[in-house]
């Protein structure tokens, strides 16, 4: 299963300061790295030499680039009018951890962008190293690689050669997100922020698609990945319970890992029983699972029924729809969330 990439916020290596000055020059080094290799779009489009399908990806990309700013009240800069061909499968790799008997991420703060749940990398080589030196510190860890990202409207961000992998919705819907965060982001809100961003990819694809006269996207696809994405977040409430216990660490750890397999028993029977089959997630559930494994789960959704709500009573107007979700995000951290929750709850 392709985990949705996070928005690597810490790579604002022009204005963030991290901890290590390793880690600091590393990412400084990989962003510049990357916008040294930017061509545009247009030229690689208009490029007879060039891969023809290659052209005809980017060339849709640039209608759905278009699509955002016209219609979808999104920024209107250089941001994804570029291309990067990386050579490599992921623009970077995010080290999660968590401590051996917590489903709580370690997380990151960084000036501007906020705390983060990860560290990004752009070598997997140097994620793997960081990930193996926080196992020796005993705590649990996950790498994934990421083929997006943002810098939030501090850079402007290509079209990566990882984000051809994807369909045509994905791609689209991708730049429909990333350029959401750029309108809008709220420091240390990672469930506000990913929330709005997705609304606006799951809207802005719908009406994307309907401008081009095409059907709305397949509904069942994300039913599924929601009904996934419930499963997993039951587990880890499972988890969060069993490490509030006062159970000697041994009985913990085998605790745990009966909760891991227990897991795996129910995705067999909901894959089987309800999703015809579907075999889309077999490679996450079967390989090795830990609490940072979870960690990605749920940050994209909470409050997607909020904004939902939000959007229907801003008449399906997505000027007042961003102008409504702005005065949300001025709120304190607890009124917008008691806000959010009438707004989901008024579905």
């Amino acid at each position: 299963m392709r985990l949705r990439a996070l928005a690597i916020a810490c790579l604002l290596a022009a204005t963030s300061a991290c901890s290590s000055l390793r880690y600091y020059a590393h990412v400084a080094h990989g962003q510049v790295a990357l916008l040294a290799k930017r061509e545009r779009v247009a030229a690689v489009v208009a490029d007879p030499h060039r891969d023809a399908r290659l052209r005809e990806r980017l060339a849709q990309a640039q209608q759905a680039r278009a699509f955002a700013s016209d219609r979808l009240g999104l920024p209107r800069n250089r941001s994804y009018t570029s291309y990067v061909e990386l050579g490599r499968p992921y623009v970077t790799w995010n080290v999660f951890a968590t401590a051996e008997f917590s489903v709580e991420p370690v997380t990151h703060c960084f000036p501007f962008a906020g705390c983060v749940a990860y560290l990004g990398y752009f070598e997997r080589a140097r994620a793997e190293r960081e990930a193996a030196r926080l196992r020796a510190l005993g705590e649990d860890t996950s790498v994934e690689g990421a083929a997006a990202y943002s810098t939030l409207g501090w850079f402007s961000d290509p079209i990566l050669s990882s984000m051809l992998r994807w369909s045509d919705d994905e791609l689209d819907g991708t730049i429909f997100h990333e350029l959401a965060h750029q309108e809008l982001y709220v420091r240390d809100d990672t469930a506000f922020n990913e929330s709005y961003a997705s609304f606006v990819q799951q809207q802005g694809l719908r009406e994307w698609r309907a401008a081009r006269g095409l059907p709305p996207p397949d509904e069942h696809e994300d039913e599924r990945d929601a009904a996934f994405t419930r499963l997993v977040l039951d587990l880890r409430e499972r988890l969060k319970a069993l490490y509030a216990t006062e159970r000697p660490e041994p009985e913990l750890r085998l605790a745990k890992q009966e909760e891991f397999a227990a897991f795996r028993q129910r995705y067999a029977q909901r894959r089987d029983a309800e999703w015809g089959g579907s075999r889309r997630y077999d490679a996450w559930v079967q390989a090795p699972l830990n609490n940072a494994s979870l960690v990605p789960f749920g940050l994209y959704e909470t409050w997607i029924p909020a904004f939902a709500r939000l959007f229907r009573e801003a008449g399906g107007q997505w000027p007042q729809f961003h102008r409504r979700a702005r005065v949300l995000a001025d709120l304190p951290k607890a009124g917008r969330d008691a806000e959010l929750a009438r707004l989901a709850a008024e579905r």
